[in-house]
C-alpha cells in the first residue's frame, strides 16, 4: 500500500482546514445573520458557541482522524469494531458529495459571474448577456469548470495539491477582503452599516431565535460532521498539539467570518445609499444568493467605471472561498476510494468528479424541485444527524484511554492539561443534546 500523504507543516494543515471552514456561508450567510440578529451581541454570541459546541466537535474529528490514519469509512468501523461505524462513514462521504453537488453549481455561478466582471471590462455585451443569463448551458459548462479546478488540485494529494494550493488561496482570500473593506469603508453610506454590524444590541442576546442562529452558523461554518475534518486530520503529524491547532483552525474560520461581515454589511448600506433595495418585503436585510447575486452586483453597477474592477475582485474572492471549500469535500470520497478501494487516486478523483458531475447535472436539469430539497436533506438534515453519531462514537464508543494515548503522542503532558479534564464528558453528555435541541428546532 502507498504510504499516506501528510501535511508538510503546522500553518500548512491550519490554512488548509481553515479553507475547509471557510466557505460561501460564512461571506453571505454570516454577515447577514449578525446585522439581522443584534449586532455585535450575536458576535458575542457565536463566538461563545463557536468553542462550546463546534470547537469540541471539531476536535473529536481530529482525534478519530489521526488516531487511526484512514478515510472516514475505515476510521470509524476501526474505532466501533463494526459494521454501524462503517456505515456511518459511507453516510457520510454520500451527504458531503450530494453536499459537492449543489455546491458546484453555486461555484460555477461564482466563476460566471467573474468571467462577466473580466469580459465587461473590455465591452463584450454579448458574452456578458450570456454570462448574466440563468440558462441550463450556462449552469452545466461553470459547473463543469469549478469541478475539474477543484479536481486539478486534489489530483496533487496531500502537500502537492491541498497544502500548496491552500496556502497561496487562504491569503489571498483575506487580502482581497481587507483591500475592498478600506475600499468600501470610504463610500457613503458605509458608516451606517458598520453601525448595524458592531453595536451591539443585549436585550437580544436571550432570544431562541438569536441563539439558535449563532449555533447552527458555529456548527456549520467549520464544516462538520462530513467527514472533513476527519480525513484532514488523519494527514495531521503524530507530533502536532491537537488541542492547541484545532483552536488555530476555529480562531482563523471565526476571524474570516467576522472580516467578511466587515465588508458585506457596510457593502449592503452603501448600496442602499446608492438607491439599491437591501430590505426584503417583510423588512428582514436581504441574505444568500439574492444578496450576491442581486444586491452586490447592483452595487458595483451603480459606483461606476471602478465597480468592475470592484466586482472582478469581489467574485476572485467569492471562487476562491468556494474552492477552498470544495478540495475537502472531495478529498473525502477520493480518500475512501483509494485506501478502501485501492483505486489509484487520478481515477478516484475523476471517476469521483463525474459522478457528482451527473448528480450536479440533475439537480440542474430539474433546477425547482431539487436544489432546494438538496440542501435541505445535506446540511439541515444529515449534516446535524452525523455530527450527532460522531460525538456519541467519540463519547461513547471510543476507549478513552485509546483517546487520551492520541493526545499523548503530540502533548505527552495532556492527562494533566484543561483539555482532557472538560472534553471527553462534554463530548459525551453536552454536545449531543445541544446539537439534538438544534436539530429539532431546525427541522420542526
Amino acid at each position: 500500500m502507498a504510504m499516506r500523504g501528510e501535511f508538510s507543516s503546522r500553518i500548512g494543515f491550519i490554512l488548509a482546514a481553515a479553507g475547509s471552514a471557510v466557505g460561501l456561508g460564512n461571506i453571505w450567510g454570516f454577515p447577514t445573520q449578525v446585522a439581522s440578529n443584534g449586532g455585535a451581541a450575536f458576535v458575542l454570541v457565536y463566538l461563545l458557541l463557536a468553542f462550546v459546541l463546534a470547537y469540541p466537535v471539531l476536535m473529536a474529528e481530529l482525534i478519530i482522524g489521526r488516531a487511526n490514519r484512514s478515510n472516514m469509512v475505515d476510521a470509524l468501523g476501526k474505532i466501533s469494531n463494526s459494521v454501524l461505524g462503517r456505515a456511518t462513514g459511507i453516510w457520510g462521504c454520500v451527504t458531503v458529495s450530494m453536499i459537492l453537488a449543489f455546491y458546484a453549481i453555486v461555484g460555477g455561478w461564482m466563476l460566471a459571474y467573474f468571467a462577466d466582471a473580466g469580459v465587461s471590462m473590455v465591452g463584450a455585451t454579448s458574452v456578458s448577456d450570456w454570462l448574466m443569463g440563468f440558462s441550463v448551458p450556462r449552469n452545466m459548462i461553470f459547473c463543469g469548470i469549478f469541478l475539474t479546478l477543484t479536481s486539478l488540485i486534489v489530483l496533487g494529494g496531500v502537500r502537492a495539491g491541498i497544502e500548496k494550493w491552500s496556502v497561496r488561496l487562504m491569503p489571498t482570500l483575506v487580502i482581497i477582503i481587507l483591500m475592498l473593506i478600506v475600499y468600501v469603508s470610504f463610500q457613503p453610506g458605509a458608516v451606517e452599516g458598520w453601525s448595524a454590524y458592531l453595536v451591539p444590541d443585549f436585550s437580544r442576546v436571550l432570544e431562541p431565535d438569536l441563539l439558535i442562529s449563532a449555533m447552527g452558523q458555529a456548527f456549520f461554518s467549520m464544516s462538520l460532521g462530513v467527514g472533513t475534518m476527519l480525513v484532514y486530520g488523519s494527514y495531521v503529524s503524530k507530533e502536532e498539539n491537537l488541542p492547541s491547532i484545532g483552536a488555530s483552525v476555529a480562531l482563523v474560520d471565526i476571524g474570516v467570518a467576522i472580516i467578511a461581515g466587515m465588508l458585506i454589511i457596510p457593502s449592503m448600506y452603501v448600496a442602499l445609499h446608492n438607491g439599491v433595495e437591501i430590505f426584503s418585503p417583510d423588512g428582514a436585510l436581504i441574505e444568500g444568493d439574492k444578496l450576491i447575486f442581486t444586491v452586490l452586483p447592483a452595487l458595483f453597477d451603480s459606483i461606476g467605471s471602478v465597480g468592475l474592477f470592484v466586482s472582478f475582485a469581489f467574485f476572485a474572492l467569492m471562487v476562491i472561498a468556494a474552492v477552498t471549500s470544495s478540495i475537502s469535500m472531495l478529498e473525502v470520497p477520493v480518500a475512501y476510494m483509494v485506501e478502501s478501494r485501492g483505486i489509484a487516486r487520478q481515477k478516484a478523483v475523476w471517476l469521483m468528479t463525474a459522478i457528482i458531475f451527473c448528480c450536479s447535472t440533475i439537480i440542474i436539469f430539474n433546477f425547482e424541485a431539487l436544489f432546494g430539497l438538496v440542501i435541505a436533506a445535506t446540511t439541515q438534515w444529515s449534516q446535524p444527524l452525523l455530527g450527532l453519531v460522531l460525538c456519541i462514537f467519540a463519547g461513547w464508543v471510543w476507549r478513552r484511554d485509546a483517546i487520551l494515548q492520541e493526545l499523548k503522542s503530540g502533548s505527552p503532558d495532556a492527562e494533566n492539561g484543561m483539555f482532557w479534564k472538560i472534553w471527553p464528558w462534554y463530548v459525551r453528555f453536552v454536545c449531543p443534546v445541544v446539537i439534538a435541541i438544534m436539530f429539532a428546532r431546525t427541522v420542526l
